[in-house]
């Protein structure tokens, strides 16, 4: 269905649909921000932060509403949408307090008469193009920083997300957000391109599919428009040794299995030792056949929930079967519940065979890929053999034998000891297909600016 809906993934129900917005309507908006941008370029980064930390202080105050409204939306457990909440109130408090230090000026070193600045000025109007796995987290990862450097936002969310895309707009002007400086824009694929075209857009962001990022970073390629890409990943997490094989299979079950597994930097290829391996795949089969189907407010650790959409499950289901009739062996799940909910039932899959086609796409769900190796050189070798680079980590009881593994990682997030290292001051992005440009931390408001020489002679 090609239409802004709020599509139920445990019934496939379709409880309220929403109208594209007219050509006349995405015109007039992004007319509307570029006009915004030059009286909110002008107004004190004080007094935006002032605006940015209200609009923290309502991510927090209703974070239940809007947990509420994505459980519907995409299905995502109750308790994992409150914390997504208050991580976006997390966000932009910290840019609130850290932005004006991102912004001074910066003095550099100059051997003639005079003193050298680079400002960092804004860009003006942003197209912000969002995914639905993470419908407000997403949002504040883009918006915060953006906010702060006074650029203005049109902001197209998935279609499957216009429920919370409202929710965060009503949130901006309760905060006192401008007029033009935050629009949701209900855009189709078509309009997406003419906006990027739009000589006031000045830089695009998205998070979605290699696919995606592909197409729109062709568009802006032809319009000299700067992008930033989040496009997935297939994420390598690495067991070296445990002192503890079922404990450290529940761990990595528990992180593969957040948000239903829909999370870009997921844990999508787990790779184990030979001497613990097949301990570990035992206690993941467990763990798996454990689980029973339940609605976003049941959600624990034996009660999975629906994938976000029933085309999402059906992909993946797709793929399971594909892996299979490579010669891989699929333990336990991998289908579907019934004909039209998004229910997948959680699998534990092994013996892909490295360098087949399944074995380089990613598994969007609750898909455990195990591979065994017998040396740290073949763990280094898989997991760098990938045309992604996200994320990806290391687990030892050595550190230091973790952290020579984990240097030698191709990604743009690697972490020892810790499946990742996160928080609003921590930088998120990668290499390779998994796009490029940063998000999060004093990189992400490093971006979509203009960092402007400026020298004043003696």
């Amino acid at each position: 269905m090609k239409t802004y809906r709020v599509e139920n993934p445990t019934t496939g129900e379709v409880a309220e649909t929403f109208d594209f917005a007219s050509d006349a309507d995405i015109k007039v908006a992004a007319e509307t921000a570029d006009k915004a941008f030059t009286t909110w370029r002008d107004t004190p980064i004080e007094d935006r932060a002032k605006i940015v930390t209200r609009v923290a202080e309502l991510f927090e105050e209703r974070k239940d509403r809007l947990a509420k409204i994505i459980s519907l939306e995409m299905g995502k457990p109750l308790a994992e949408g409150v914390e997504e909440a208050e991580f976006c109130a997390a966000i932009f408090n910290y840019y609130a307090d850290h932005g004006p230090k991102f912004a001074a000026d910066e003095e550099i070193p100059v051997e003639m008469d005079g003193k050298a600045y680079i400002q960092r000025r804004p860009v003006g109007v942003l197209l912000g193009i969002m995914p639905w796995n993470f419908p407000y987290y997403q949002v504040a990862r883009f918006a915060a920083p953006n906010l702060m450097l006074s650029n203005t936002i049109l902001l197209k969310h998935a279609e499957i997300c216009p429920r919370s895309a409202l929710a965060i707009q009503d949130i901006m002007k309760e905060a006192g957000v401008p007029e033009g400086v935050y629009k949701n824009i209900f855009a189709t694929h078509d309009q997406i391109a003419d906006l990027i075209a739009h000589p006031a857009v000045r830089g695009v962001s998205l998070t979605g599919s290699e696919r995606a990022g592909s197409a729109i970073a062709a568009i802006a390629g032809e319009n000299l428009k700067k992008v930033v890409l989040e496009l997935g990943g297939s994420d390598p997490y690495i067991i070296l040794d445990t002192a503890d094989v079922k404990q450290a299979a529940k761990d990595a079950w528990a992180t593969r299995m957040y948000n239903t597994g829909q999370a870009c930097n997921s844990n999508k290829r787990i790779i184990v030792m030979e001497d613990i391996y097949d301990e570990f795949v035992d206690e993941l089969v467990r763990l798996a056949e454990a689980m029973k189907p339940g609605k976003p407010a049941e959600a624990s650790e034996t009660v999975f929930t629906p994938l976000s959409s029933r085309s999402a499950a059906e992909n993946l289901k797709a793929q399971m079967d594909k892996a299979v009739e490579a010669g891989a062996n699929l333990h336990t799940g991998g289908t579907l519940l019934d004909d039209s909910s998004s229910y997948f039932a959680p699998a534990v899959i092994t013996d892909i065979p490295v360098g087949s086609e399944i074995y380089y796409e990613e598994f969007f769900g609750p898909v455990a890929t195990v591979f065994k190796v017998s040396s740290d050189e073949e763990a280094v070798e898989l997991a760098n053999n990938s045309q992604y680079g996200l994320g990806g980590c290391v687990f030892s009881e050595d550190v230091a034998r973790a952290g020579k593994v984990g240097q030698q990682l191709e990604v743009g997030m690697a972490n020892v000891n810790t499946y990742a290292a996160e928080g609003a001051e921590v930088p998120f992005g990668g290499v390779k297909n998994s796009g490029y440009g940063r998000e999060l931390g004093p990189y992400g408001m490093d971006e979509f600016v203009n960092k402007r020489m400026y020298f004043v002679a003696d």
